[in-house]
């Protein structure tokens, strides 16, 4: 009986078992094939015995060897298809058990297949799933859905609420309108009051990182409030800059005039010191509604104070689009176009 007599010391095999293991799987064939070709006739069982691998592996690794460089594997473990096979390859049935537990929990438009959606959670079509003996997990419930379609959606605020037959003239002309300002060195103002925001220990949106989770009321009444906070932003379309105004009461005109006179006064004077109009985009409602004739009242006011001419251009609420500087304020859509002039006077 052949017995192989060249061998390493121990502290060399342990050596090569400890480096064997931090070895993917597929680069430890590999060691082991180069370690027995390396030791010659009779290194295949040795090496396996040393290793604690099967001697098939270490020829595996061998015939793998032989390929190089062209490597079928690749930059992969496994070649591909390799590994378990997914439930729906095993079971191609679960597919429509999931669209059966689906039936009663759909909605949609009947006309169309792509509108679809469905108030079931994974865990919850995966219970189930498994009251009818079919053994499928959440995680493939939702590698099936998403096979099927769905995924969580938020509702996309997309439809325009109205429209005007003259919407390309109104497009035109006040891109002309802010044009001719820009040309010559003028300012071009946007300005809006974004949602009022409650003070106090109420739940928040987001996440942030912490030793353990901050506690709020489990109901956001505006009692439990200790006060109200209403930004009002200001955008220049020139500079792309944006300012905002937080007040402490309510969104009034005032407080709308307030924000563009304290702007003026502290940055809007310096970045135009020789400006000879404003021109001011707002939506037709809010504050700055058009039909409050105690807005052009108080921005008649600013214009006094400033005395620089404003030039207004108000659309309505529902057919406003939001810019590039959505985080500071909303820009106006010219559609439909309303607008007046004041020019400052003296009482």
């Amino acid at each position: 009986m052949f017995s192989f007599q060249q061998t390493y010391p121990p502290a060399i095999e342990q050596l090569l078992r400890q480096y064997y293991q931090s070895l993917s799987e597929k680069d430890r064939r590999r060691f082991a094939a180069v370690e027995a070709i390396k030791l010659g006739h009779g290194g295949i069982r040795y090496i396996a015995n040393v290793l604690g691998c099967d001697p098939h592996t270490v020829k595996e690794g061998m015939r793998e060897i032989e390929q190089l460089p062209a490597d079928p594997a690749e930059h992969r473990v496994r070649k591909a298809g390799g590994g378990r096979k997914k439930t729906e390859a095993k079971h191609p049935d679960v597919i429509e058990q999931v669209q059966n537990a689906l039936k009663d929990r759909t909605a949609g438009d009947p006309m169309r297949q792509d509108v679809r959606w469905t108030d079931a959670t994974p865990q919850e079509i995966s219970d189930s799933l498994q009251a009818h003996a079919v053994c499928v997990g959440p995680r493939i419930v939702r590698r099936i859905l998403d096979r099927l379609g769905f995924a969580r959606r938020q509702m996309a605020k997309v439809l325009p609420g109205g429209d005007s037959p003259h919407r390309r003239e109104q497009f035109r002309h006040l891109a002309h309108l802010i044009q001719e300002f820009l040309d010559a060195g003028n300012p071009v103002l946007s300005i809006d009051t974004k949602k009022k925001e409650y003070l106090g220990t109420l739940y928040r949106d987001g996440k942030v990182y912490c030793r353990e989770a901050l506690k709020a009321f489990d109901h956001d009444f505006p009692s439990l409030a200790s006060g109200v906070i209403i930004p009002h932003g200001i955008y220049d379309l020139a500079r792309n800059q944006g300012w905002i105004h937080l007040g402490l009461s309510r969104d009034t005109t005032q407080f709308a005039c307030d924000s563009l006179r304290l702007f003026w006064r502290h940055d809007g004077q310096r970045l135009y010191p020789n400006a000879s109009a404003i021109l001011l985009l707002c939506d037709g409602g809010g504050s700055n509604s058009c039909h409050k004739h105690v807005f052009k009242e108080d921005l008649q006011g600013v214009v006094n104070d400033l005395a620089v001419p404003i030039r207004v251009r108000t659309t309505r609420p529902i057919v406003r689009n939001s810019t590039r500087s959505n985080a500071v304020c909303s820009a106006t859509s010219p559609e439909p176009v309303r607008g007046y002039s004041l020019i400052p006077c003296t009482r």
